[in-house]
Protein backbone atom coordinates (compact mmCIF):
# COMPACT_ATOMS: atom_id res chain seq x y z
CA UNK A 1 0.00 0.00 0.00
CA UNK A 2 1.28 3.43 -0.67
CA UNK A 3 1.52 6.16 1.45
CA UNK A 4 -0.93 8.13 -0.27
CA UNK A 5 -3.55 5.03 0.24
CA UNK A 6 -2.43 4.73 3.49
CA UNK A 7 -3.65 8.36 4.77
CA UNK A 8 -6.86 8.07 2.95
CA UNK A 9 -7.60 4.90 4.63
CA UNK A 10 -8.12 7.46 7.76
CA UNK A 11 -11.27 8.82 7.45
CA UNK A 12 -10.84 11.29 10.67
CA UNK A 13 -9.33 14.69 9.48
CA UNK A 14 -7.82 17.39 11.47
CA UNK A 15 -10.93 18.90 12.72
CA UNK A 16 -11.95 15.53 15.02
CA UNK A 17 -14.17 14.80 12.82
CA UNK A 18 -14.88 11.44 10.98
CA UNK A 19 -15.67 12.41 7.27
CA UNK A 20 -16.94 8.87 6.62
CA UNK A 21 -19.93 9.89 9.59
CA UNK A 22 -20.43 13.96 9.03
CA UNK A 23 -20.88 14.30 12.60
CA UNK A 24 -18.26 15.90 15.09
CA UNK A 25 -17.82 13.77 18.06
CA UNK A 26 -19.34 16.59 20.30
CA UNK A 27 -23.05 16.22 19.05
CA UNK A 28 -25.72 12.93 19.17
CA UNK A 29 -28.67 12.00 17.70
CA UNK A 30 -31.43 11.60 19.75
CA UNK A 31 -35.17 9.98 18.78
CA UNK A 32 -38.18 11.78 20.38
CA UNK A 33 -40.97 9.70 19.70
CA UNK A 34 -44.79 10.98 21.20
CA UNK A 35 -47.69 8.71 22.32
CA UNK A 36 -48.77 8.74 18.60
CA UNK A 37 -46.05 7.05 17.96
CA UNK A 38 -44.10 9.46 15.62
CA UNK A 39 -40.60 9.93 15.94
CA UNK A 40 -38.72 13.18 15.56
CA UNK A 41 -34.93 13.02 15.51
CA UNK A 42 -32.63 15.78 16.80
CA UNK A 43 -28.89 16.43 16.77
CA UNK A 44 -27.89 18.78 19.70
CA UNK A 45 -24.62 19.23 21.59
CA UNK A 46 -23.43 16.79 24.18
CA UNK A 47 -23.42 20.03 27.14
CA UNK A 48 -27.01 21.88 25.70
CA UNK A 49 -29.53 21.40 28.16
CA UNK A 50 -32.45 19.23 27.28
CA UNK A 51 -34.62 22.37 27.55
CA UNK A 52 -33.71 23.18 24.04
CA UNK A 53 -34.97 20.04 22.61
CA UNK A 54 -37.63 20.15 24.61
CA UNK A 55 -38.94 23.20 23.44
CA UNK A 56 -38.29 22.56 19.81
CA UNK A 57 -40.33 19.36 19.96
CA UNK A 58 -43.30 21.08 21.61
CA UNK A 59 -42.96 23.86 19.03
CA UNK A 60 -42.75 21.08 16.03
CA UNK A 61 -45.88 19.21 17.52
CA UNK A 62 -47.92 22.56 18.57
CA UNK A 63 -47.83 21.63 22.27
CA UNK A 64 -46.99 23.59 25.29
CA UNK A 65 -43.83 22.33 26.58
CA UNK A 66 -45.69 22.82 30.22
CA UNK A 67 -47.96 19.78 29.68
CA UNK A 68 -45.55 17.48 28.19
CA UNK A 69 -43.74 15.04 30.90
CA UNK A 70 -39.99 13.89 28.64
CA UNK A 71 -38.79 10.19 30.10
CA UNK A 72 -35.38 8.54 29.37
CA UNK A 73 -35.28 4.87 30.09
CA UNK A 74 -38.19 5.50 32.31
CA UNK A 75 -36.93 8.51 34.30
CA UNK A 76 -38.94 12.10 34.06
CA UNK A 77 -36.29 14.12 32.30
CA UNK A 78 -35.57 18.03 33.76
CA UNK A 79 -34.62 20.50 31.20
CA UNK A 80 -31.47 21.38 32.98
CA UNK A 81 -29.76 17.88 32.34
CA UNK A 82 -27.40 17.34 29.47
CA UNK A 83 -27.01 14.19 27.48
CA UNK A 84 -23.42 14.03 29.04
CA UNK A 85 -24.61 14.09 32.38
CA UNK A 86 -27.47 11.25 31.42
CA UNK A 87 -25.09 9.16 29.72
CA UNK A 88 -26.84 9.17 26.73
CA UNK A 89 -25.37 7.58 23.52
CA UNK A 90 -26.04 8.79 19.59
CA UNK A 91 -29.42 7.14 19.01
CA UNK A 92 -31.21 7.18 22.22
CA UNK A 93 -35.16 7.58 22.49
CA UNK A 94 -36.55 9.83 24.17
CA UNK A 95 -40.18 9.19 25.40
CA UNK A 96 -42.78 12.46 25.31
CA UNK A 97 -46.11 11.88 26.81
CA UNK A 98 -49.05 14.42 27.44
CA UNK A 99 -48.88 15.23 31.40
CA UNK A 100 -52.33 13.76 33.04
CA UNK A 101 -53.80 15.08 35.65
CA UNK A 102 -56.41 13.17 38.18
CA UNK A 103 -57.29 9.69 36.82
CA UNK A 104 -59.15 8.54 39.94
CA UNK A 105 -62.40 7.05 39.90
CA UNK A 106 -65.21 8.61 40.74
CA UNK A 107 -68.02 7.58 43.35
CA UNK A 108 -71.94 7.58 41.91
Amino acid sequence: MSRMEDEESNSVGMSGIDDGDKKPANQINLKVRGQDGIEVCFRIKRASQLQKLMTAYCNRQSLDVNTVVFLYEGRRLRAQQTPTELDMEDGDEIDAMLHQTGGGSQNV
